[in-house]
């Protein structure tokens, strides 16, 4: 069974050596005929209007209403902030008499979206701040929301849902998700609005969400072709100039539809990204190999267990003893040495490799290997 394996691997592996060299004289001959065949994609797939842009927002809270999960007395914050909200009210109690297991002190986040109007809704994002158990059935009291300057652009209340649940009985749990984050869907209400412009000096900038010059020249090339040629300048590798025509000038929201909607074909540099954790390798197209020969051997370890009777002379009084037993193998691969002539993309290499049967392991391995070689121009990102 062992060399019937062995004899299927080295056929497989020659069949694979032919076919690469077959691959690769088809792929040089491709390559002197025609470029790599990028998709086009429009120019809001891959960048934005200066100025359109999120603000962060943060705040302290409290989370009430909790059976008994919420922080214990030794959460100094938790029981501060209950006695200020008390205070806040009328009432004064100290804050060393306090005992709040249904109150949870909770850290508030949300994303205000650009061009956001008084009175509009956004989620927020409710987490606890101490040693709460968990915040199901909770309700987030009013919350002011700050940004980076300390001014309050919203306010957040409501009921927090944390999309699973946490029981606990009898020093029994049954847990899902996890129950100290919480969201409360349009808990935030906009109370002032952050000023943006799209537009200045009658010109409009955009912003590559890729930063590449080549990408860059291709956007004001498309832009300079469809109206004007003086109408766009690439001005660095993320950032494109663009002049609103005389026709926009009072209308730039309907230039920017129109701008938006033109297609361009992106450029960006070879890169293979692997994960070693799970195996994932992900390349791009743009990635090539010089003419490089790659070899490895493959050890097969089989261990077989084999129990023994050890069975007493007559007449001794013995008992029969079964003993464990094992029998190993070790058997390694001849290693075949595979030519890779230039220029052959990696994915070819990754799918033949595939085909006959290597791990993403062992993938991995070789491209490592291939790379501190030198044969491998792209980026190698491991993860």
């Amino acid at each position: 069974m062992c060399r019937q394996k062995l004899m299927c691997r080295r056929k497989r592996l020659a069949i694979l050596m032919l076919w690469v060299l077959a691959l690769g004289g088809l792929l040089g001959a491709a390559a002197q005929a025609a470029p790599a065949d990028d998709p086009a994609v429009r120019i809001k797939d891959i960048a934005r209007i200066l100025g359109d842009r999120p603000n962060q927002l943060t705040g302290l809270g409290l989370v009430t209403g909790l059976e008994g999960t919420g922080d214990s007395s030794t959460s100094l914050a938790n029981v501060q902030m209950v006695a200020n909200m008390l205070r806040n009210f009328g009432v004064t109690v100290p804050p060393e008499r306090l005992r709040v297991r249904n109150v949870a002190a909770v850290t508030v986040t949300a994303e205000l979206p650009p061009f956001a109007r008084n009175g509009d809704r956004i989620d927020v994002l409710v987490s606890s701040l101490g040693d709460a158990k968990s915040l199901q059935g909770g309700v987030l009291l009013l919350t002011p929301l700050r940004g980076a300057d300390g001014r309050v652009y919203a306010v957040a209340q409501g009921p927090v849902s944390i999309g699973g649940f946490n029981v606990r009985r009898g020093g029994a749990a049954v847990e899902k998700n996890h129950p100290t984050v919480g969201i409360v869907p349009g808990g935030a209400t906009v109370e002032v609005e952050v000023p943006a412009e799209l537009a200045t000096q009658d010109r409009v900038t955009l912003v590559l969400r890729e930063p590449d010059f080549t990408t860059a020249a291709r956007v004001a090339e498309v832009i300079n072709r469809t109206f004007t040629p003086q109408t766009a300048r690439a001005v660095d590798k993320s950032t494109v100039e663009v002049v609103l025509p005389a026709a926009y000038r009072e209308e730039p929201v309907s230039f920017i539809a129109a701008l938006e909607e033109l297609p361009v074909r992106p450029d960006g540099v070879a890169r293979i990204v692997v994960n070693e954790r799970t195996g994932t390798i992900v390349v791009g197209h743009q990635v090539r190999l010089s003419t490089v020969a790659v070899a490895q051997g493959n050890l097969s370890v089989r261990i077989v267990s084999r129990p023994e009777v050890s069975q007493p002379p007559p007449f001794s009084g013995g008992e029969t003893v079964v003993t464990p037993g094992a029998e190993i193998t070790a058997e390694e691969g001849q290693g075949h040495m595979v030519v890779l002539p230039s220029p052959v993309a990696v994915q070819d290499l990754v799918d033949a490799l595939n085909g006959v049967g290597a791990t993403p392991r062992d993938i991995i391995a070789i491209l490592q290997a291939i790379k501190a070689a030198g044969a491998l121009h792209g980026e190698l990102i491991i993860q």
